[in-house]
């Protein structure tokens, strides 16, 4: 018998992948890759100015 603990960790045994779709909505993955990306961009030259400001005045 598995617990709802087991079934957040993973551990259910067969049938994993399908509790895991059915736990993880579709449209999570891209909201994931979304947010990787934007992780991901290099920092803009007026935001390394700005905090080479504000390193200045401390």
């Amino acid at each position: 018998m598995h617990t709802d603990g087991d079934r957040r960790t993973g551990e259910t045994g067969k049938g994993d992948a399908k509790a895991a779709n059915r736990d993880n909505p579709g449209w999570a993955d891209g909201l994931r890759q979304l947010y990787d990306s934007v992780v991901e961009e290099p920092l803009p030259d007026s935001f390394k100015e700005l905090l080479s400001k504000l390193d200045d005045k401390s």
